[in-house]
């Protein structure tokens, strides 16, 4: 249907030229890792096959028919392939360079939203993917999570927060098995809660935040999306116990879309950080008009998505690493990527986060990280704590390191496997031996 939309649209996008490419079977059209990614593709006819390093995902397909696009997370982020593409029959593709994005989405909207749709799809996958290789399980989707939510919170005397959660589970679960116990812990906190902390001032569309203040919680029902505006924004999940921290967010930045685009509940939730916060919200029912009248913001909407998938499958990778402190050093390593930081670069580096963000990047335990984040500051060459903040003597460091920590993984790897097979050796060889036995 998409491809077909497409030919329409030619003949009326002269200035556009999109250009067709045809493969023939067998031919690899991207590969991962490749840091050219200036184009995605369409596909007009035929079929593709589509390989990761980290796997398939739940959720997606690794077999693309027409109308099918690929390669459009590394255009859109302007980061290398994450995926390699390979044709599996003669295939005719739709070209579209990263310049002609803008002026595509002007005059075929349907395709930005459907690129956006398919993107909020990828995210909600990944991050289960993500959450249950890291975390083992994920909280759930309906609003009764929240209670566990306002449990947490409570429990780090973080009392703003959890009378918000307990307040928004008993509004969405007035007949919830533990609405009784929370009232009663709502009751207990509210001498403690600054209510002005959990109010928000509004001048038409935009809304003005506090620090710390919540814009929402996982599994709370969710009709808009923000654009911030000015201040930054943390999004954070609470999994068994633990405070993940997925994303620290700036002016510019997008949130919140996956629950209008999918309506279904928040999959993470949003806290004013590091000052007060100013955003524009858009609600579901001005969000097409909004695409139409204004294709600059879904086109900047579409690449934020696009970077913030090309990270999750980073975190997805890094994941591949068996030793705590390899997993922090990606971590790093990923932030300073997401930044486009000079990775060759032997100036000093000076993180904007400290030791317990790191941690809940990787999602260990505080326990667990504050192990390995103390054996990683032994060696004061490559990693430092200054002012409460990570700080790195030479950057080039941190990609060593990484690289250091991926060999041991794959080294380890390769010995289980050998082990593994000499096992299997030995087990057959035994059952030769008691079959060639002489009965008695």
């Amino acid at each position: 249907m998409l491809s077909v939309q497409l030919r329409e649209k030619e003949e009326s996008m002269a200035q556009s030229r999109l250009e067709c490419l045809n493969f023939k079977k067998d031919a690899f059209i991207i590969v991962e890792g490749d840091q050219k990614a200036d184009r995605f593709f369409i596909i007009r006819q035929g079929k593709v096959r589509i390989v990761k390093d980290v796997g398939t995902i739940e959720g997606e397909k690794d077999l693309l028919v027409p109308g099918d696009f690929f390669g459009e997370v590394a255009a859109m982020s302007s980061h290398s392939r994450i995926e390699t593409a390979q044709a599996l029959t003669d295939a005719s593709l739709i070209v579209i360079k990263t310049d002609q994005y803008g002026e595509v989405i002007q005059h075929n909207t349907s395709i930005a939203l459907k690129i956006i749709q398919q993107f909020s799809k990828r995210m909600r996958n990944l991050n289960e993917s993500l959450t249950k290789l890291t975390l083992k399980k994920t909280g759930a989707e309906d609003a009764s999570h929240l209670f566990e939510v306002a449990e947490y919170y409570k429990s780090q005397k973080r009392y703003d927060l959890a009378f918000y959660a307990y307040s928004k589970y008993m509004e969405y679960c007035p007949e919830g098995a533990h609405v009784n116990d929370a009232q009663e812990q709502k009751s207990s906190i509210a001498l403690k809660v600054n209510e002005e902390n959990l109010q928000y001032k509004t001048q038409g569309p935009v809304r003005i935040y506090p620090k710390d203040a919540p814009f929402f919680s996982e599994s709370e029902p969710g009709e808009e999306l923000f654009i911030i505006q000015k201040g930054s924004v943390k999004i954070t999940k609470i999994v068994e116990g633990n405070e993940v921290l997925l994303a620290i967010l700036k002016p510019g930045d997008i949130f919140g879309e996956m629950a209008i685009l999918e309506n279904k509940p928040r999959s993470a939730s949003a806290i004013a950080y590091d000052g007060d916060c100013t955003a524009f919200s858009v609600n579901r029912a001005n969000f097409e008009t909004m695409a139409k009248s204004q294709p600059q913001i879904i086109a900047r909407l579409t690449t934020l998505l696009a970077e913030r998938i090309w990270g999750l499958y980073r975190q997805l990778a890094s994941t591949l690493i068996t030793e705590p402190i390899g997993r922090l050093y990606d971590a790093l390593l990923l932030d300073l990527e997401k930044k486009r930081v000079d990775l060759e670069s032997k100036e000093p580096y000076t993180f904007n986060f400290g030791r317990e963000e790191l941690i809940k990047m990787v999602g260990f335990s505080l326990d667990e990280g504050m192990t390995a984040v103390r054996k990683m500051l032994e060696e004061p060459k490559k990693i430092q704590l200054r002012d409460e903040k990570l700080y790195c003597p030479d950057l080039r460091n941190i990609r060593k390191e990484v690289q250091y920590y991926l060999h041991m993984t794959d080294r380890k790897q390769h010995l289980e496997e050998y082990a593994a097979q000499e096992k299997e050796k030995d087990r057959k060889a035994a059952a030769l031996r008691n079959v060639s036995k002489p009965a008695t």
